[in-house]
């Protein structure tokens, strides 16, 4: 697929741009382009909609384009029936200043699996890609070299048609914008508090949990207000269906270390993102000779296996954050710490160590989860 080029007529100042890669934060600044690409429903394909509603279409109009407002009608699809997805991946800067980033095609698989279940059409790998390396190549000096810092990339899906039917849209609109970024907690890492939501949840089985869907996100909030009044950075969600089992944060999965050298996670159920960063970890487990488990685990497995030391850690990863221990859990009226972490010995920071090593050019790549994009 050919993209148009559109550049900005008035990028931001290369001063001020400057002055923005120092201390960038996370999602507060962006870059001076964006990419667009439109997908129409064939017309007189009705029967897809109900059969097969991500077929019968064709992507076409990718662009590179200035980065502002979008123009949408007041009926557009995604306004009312929430028929969008999105994904989040980073380009990091190499010491060559080659830019490069992490496990794509895992992005573009899970975006596919998440426009499946939402009804929107699928994007074809390679367009993905070149995508991605049609934004960087063209913002390339907006991705900073400073430390924990990268190129936030954020592709979305969103339904464009202008129809208050509730069908799938027959118009549909992919981009990709980006954003520099710093460290995701701000300043040194540090254990994050939890606070267990026992009235809240994230999604539902047979729902939309294992989709990168904003209405998880949004589901999710109301009870991030409820960690914030109790002093928590964080919240963790349980399945009241399968004996409150621990499912995930608002927006990162939970790991465990066990003293007798098992790593385990919560088994995906349908209502767990699956993770790319959690799938990275589970192989770096097993490089390292741990046993690697998927499994159910409760918060009283997690507080008795804490009181007793088989728990030897618990961390949480994600992409904005890679990997940051958890210290306190709050569980209503209740709380109790996690074990410290000691440095010298942890899994989840010698795991953090090699992949940040790895995504910036640092450490050997020998699953082949780099892929350059300029």
């Amino acid at each position: 697929m050919e993209f148009a080029r559109h550049p900005h007529p008035s990028p931001i100042a290369e001063e001020r741009r400057r002055e923005i890669l120092v201390s960038p934060g996370f999602g507060q600044h962006f870059t001076d382009h964006m990419v667009s690409i439109d997908w129409t429903r064939a017309s007189g394909d009705a029967a897809a909609e109900s059969s097969a509603p991500h077929s019968g279409g064709e992507w076409h109009d990718a662009r590179l384009e200035p980065f502002g407002p979008l123009s949408l009608s007041p009926a557009a699809a995604v306004f009312h029936y929430a028929q969008e997805i999105f994904e989040g991946l980073k380009a990091y800067r190499h010491d060559d200043g080659s830019v490069w980033t992490f496990r794509p095609q895992a992005n573009a698989a899970r975006l596919n699996r998440s426009a499946r279940r939402l009804a929107l059409p699928e994007l074809p790998e390679e367009v993905f890609l070149e995508a991605l390396r049609v934004l960087v190549s063209t913002d390339q000096s907006w991705v900073p070299d400073g430390d924990g810092q990268s190129l936030y990339l954020r592709p979305f899906m969103i339904a464009t048609e202008e129809f208050l039917g509730v069908r799938p849209a027959n118009e549909v609109g992919f981009k990709v914008i980006a954003s520099p970024a710093g460290n995701y907690f701000g300043g040194e890492l540090k254990p994050v508090s939890i606070w267990v939501s026992r009235e809240l949840a994230r999604a539902g089985h047979g729902g939309t949990g294992a989709a990168k869907f904003g209405g998880n996100y949004a589901a999710s909030l109301a009870a991030q207000l409820e960690a914030s009044a109790h002093g928590c950075d964080q919240v963790l969600f349980l399945d009241p269906v399968r004996d409150n089992a621990v499912e995930e944060l608002g927006g990162m999965n939970v790991f465990f270390v066990f003293a007798d050298g098992s790593l385990v996670t919560p088994e995906l159920t349908g209502t767990i993102l699956e993770g790319v960063t959690r799938s990275s970890v589970l192989q770096l487990g097993r490089d390292r000779g741990l046993n690697v488990v998927e499994r159910s685990i409760t918060v009283e497995e997690w507080r008795a296996g804490v009181a007793s030391g088989e728990i030897t850690e618990v961390f949480a990863c994600g992409t904005a954050a890679v990997i940051t221990p958890i210290g306190t859990l709050v569980d209503g009226e209740d709380s109790f710490m996690s074990p410290e972490i000691d440095p010298a010995t942890s899994v989840a920071l010698d795991i953090r160590r090699e992949l940040l090593d790895l995504q910036t050019g640092h450490g050997d790549d020998r699953h082949g989860w780099l892929h350059r994009l300029v």
